[in-house]
């Protein structure tokens, strides 16, 4: 069996020939190419490896393509304001984006807009799932980073104004990058700022881990799959590697370049954009405001190969190339659906569009509360269990009582549900007024 294909997927500021490239890692070949508007920094996302999914730069939409149908604009995501960050949740479930000063999370499967969360003081600038899906984590123009529980988000009362699980305000300056590595809820999270600092924090604890300082402003972070190495993007066009398992373990430390000078990728001319290194570690992809993509070798710190763009690169990552990207006749197993811009109940904008109703019964997600008809066929295992003890151990004179509970239950449950049905009937069999 071959081993999956690397595939480098590009983006930059002017979109002159393209909105986006996907070109082979290891030989440059292209692959494939999306025509669309220019992509913004950190609006490049892959939805459960059968959507592309690309925040316009200064626009308030998502452009979503099938990957294999790379000439036909799929969709467009309307969306409040001029989206900053975007990310989806690597279970395929959720998609994320920063718009101004707050979070929008929307429900993949129904195109729901879930929640929306305003505790940034100013513009988000990079967000990132965990690998699990279970956290993610956000930070902003207002030098803060901010985790979150992810069932804590969905669950908590809409009311109420939602808090972040760690709030680390330990960066001076803007947050620019963040990459949060393996292991979900025990996760690393590595963050980069102009305060010419990247920082390391624990997900579980919220301790800071590590602080490395440096000589120019960080502008992208990212980590190797096995953490040995910080890979840290500069200001002034450099990369800077951090190794976290060599040297003194001091929670902080400088980066010297007299006694790190074999740890430094020179070749861009500008500002670092963004970082990616490849599934085993010896390639790292780099993206610069000098126009330029390179492809490095980790080990010789040598350029291994240089793609020149028509502006600004604003997105450079490597993927595992999904089945359905070198599939011709892939389809998607379900179609994206119409993504609302306000909360369910909030506006009625969206819900003209969708020429239907929306029965929201509960919470969405309902992992911690069981539905009436999974209630009632526990109260059914478990009267049969209770009549089995009794009739077994002699218990006669506790069996009439607890079945008669048990049956009293049962004849609640039927009516609730059986009123839900009347109610969704009427709802949805009277005439609509014109």
């Amino acid at each position: 069996m071959a081993a999956p294909m690397e595939v480098a997927v590009c983006t930059d500021s002017t979109a002159q020939l393209w909105s986006c490239v996907v070109w082979e890692l290891h030989t440059g070949a292209n692959l494939l190419t999306y025509r669309g508007g220019p992509v913004g920094p950190r609006g490049l996302a892959l939805l459960n490896g059968e959507y592309l999914l690309a925040a316009q730069l200064g626009k308030n939409y998502i452009c979503a393509w099938e990957l294999q149908r790379k000439d036909q604009l799929q969709q467009k995501i309307m969306c409040p304001g001029p989206v900053t960050c975007l990310t989806t949740a690597p279970n395929g479930l959720y998609v994320l984006a920063g718009i101004a000063e707050s979070l929008y999370l929307w429900e993949v499967s129904t195109g729901n807009l879930l929640v929306i969360l305003s505790r940034h003081y100013q513009d988000v600038s990079c967000v990132k799932f965990t690998g699990d899906s279970s956290h993610f984590v956000s930070g902003g123009k207002d030098c803060l980073v901010l985790a979150w529980s992810l069932c804590s988000v969905l669950q908590a009362d809409p009311s109420r104004i939602l808090a972040p699980r760690h709030v680390w305000s330990r960066h001076t300056l803007p947050v620019t990058d963040l990459h949060c590595g393996f292991g979900g809820p025990l996760a690393r999270v590595a963050t980069a700022s102009l305060d010419q600092t990247v920082k390391l924090w624990a997900i579980a604890s919220g301790d800071l881990l590590l602080s490395v300082l440096f000589d120019v402003g960080i502008t992208a972070v990212t980590m190797d799959l096995a953490e040995y190495h910080v890979f840290c993007g500069g200001s002034d066009g450099s990369v800077f590697q951090v190794d976290l398992y060599s040297g003194p373990g001091q929670r902080e430390r400088s980066f010297q370049l007299e006694q790190d000078a074999g740890k430094v990728f020179k070749g861009h001319r500008n500002q670092v954009t963004c970082l990616s290194v490849s599934t085993d570690g010896s390639m790292l992809l780099s993206g610069s405001h000098d126009e330029t993509v390179r492809l490095w070798d980790v080990q010789s710190k040598q350029c291994i190969r240089t793609v020149t763009h028509k502006g600004p690169v604003t997105n450079a990552a490597i993927l595992l190339a999904p089945p359905s990207m070198l599939t011709p006749d892939f389809r998607p197993s379900l179609p994206l659906p119409h993504f609302t811009k306000h909360l369910l109940g909030a506006e009625h904008g969206d819900e003209a569009q969708s020429g239907g109703l929306r029965l929201r019964l509960g919470l969405h997600l309902q992992g911690t509360e069981p539905s009436y008809l999974e209630r009632l066929e526990q109260l059914q295992t478990v009267l049969c269990s209770t009549m089995e003890k009794c009739v077994l151990g002699g218990q006669d004179r506790l069996l009439p009582v607890r079945v008669s509970e048990l049956e009293e239950e049962i004849r609640n449950l039927r009516k609730i549900n059986r009123d839900l049905f009347d109610f969704s009937t009427h709802i949805i069999t009277q005439p609509v007024a014109k």
